[in-house]
């Protein structure tokens, strides 16, 4: 488990800068947990704003949790900084498949942009394979089949890094697969885990020598502190700083010793 702490270990030392292009539902949930993993956050949406902030970063995340057609277009125009640059992309489909326009909104921007890595729950991850799946709002509903399979397959069809979030976290670049068992139940009663998994995500993508390490690197990150915030919170209310305190107290050797990763 030794690379996935080191990974840890460069994001604190290096303190990337993280361009997020988010949901106003949770951006400055975005924001904090950023800080927390030890990365600088930028929450740029304004049109003269969003190529300067791009070029300034480190990694790029999309999140299409609350769109606009000006949201949208800003995300194009961030995507193809970002493909210049050659930094990594993630994209959050927030319910993707919940309504035809998100679901074409998430497309486009895999049609149009080299995205990196898709970071979305079993149903969203679901509906961009072709799978059979349901989605309620931005919650999932679940997806119909072998989810290891779908995840390697969508990974290997679109030559990203894809993870399907839930109880266990499934990570594949196309050819490997791996699992992360880590996280608390509690943190599925919270709005916003999934949006502040993507921005972990993209600081961890932002200093990763391997990006499919860095994936699970973050995944495991995540579940391993909501673990720590859960022993001590009585509710939801008191779960949230809990997570964020756990989260910026994270040690790479709690990562090493407390990771529940299986490659398959």
């Amino acid at each position: 488990m030794q690379k996935y702490a080191k990974i840890l270990e460069s994001v604190r030392t290096t303190s990337p800068l993280v361009h997020q292009i988010t949901n106003y539902v949770t951006v400055n949930d975005c924001a904090n947990i950023t800080l927390c993993i030890g990365a600088s956050p930028v929450m740029s949406h304004a049109p003269e704003d969003i190529i300067d902030m791009t070029w300034a970063a480190s990694a790029l995340v999309l999140n299409i949790g609350t769109l606009d057609p000006d949201q949208i277009a800003g995300m194009l125009a961030a995507g193809n900084i970002a493909a210049e640059k050659k930094i990594p992309i993630i994209l959050d489909p927030a319910g993707a498949g919940a309504t035809p326009y998100r679901t074409r909104t998430a497309k486009q921007l895999i049609e149009e942009l080299p995205i990196s890595v898709i970071k979305g729950n079993t149903g969203e991850i679901g509906t961009l394979a072709g799978t059979a799946a349901t989605v309620r709002g931005v919650d999932s509903g679940g997806v119909f089949g072998n989810k290891k399979i779908i995840v390697r397959e969508l990974a290997s069809r679109l030559g990203c890094v894809v993870i399907m979030s839930g109880a266990e976290d499934l990570i594949s670049n196309g050819s490997r697969v791996a699992a992360v068992a880590n996280g608390a139940p509690i943190m599925g009663r919270l709005s916003g885990t999934g949006c502040m998994a993507s921005a972990v995500v993209g600081t961890f993508a932002a200093v990763a020598p391997d990006l499919m390490d860095g994936c699970i690197s973050a995944m495991a990150s995540m579940g391993i502190a909501g673990e720590v915030a859960a022993k001590t919170a009585a509710g939801p209310g008191s779960f949230k700083p809990a997570f964020f305190d756990a989260v910026a107290v994270l040690t790479p050797e709690q990562v090493a010793a407390s990771a529940k990763i299986i490659e398959y």
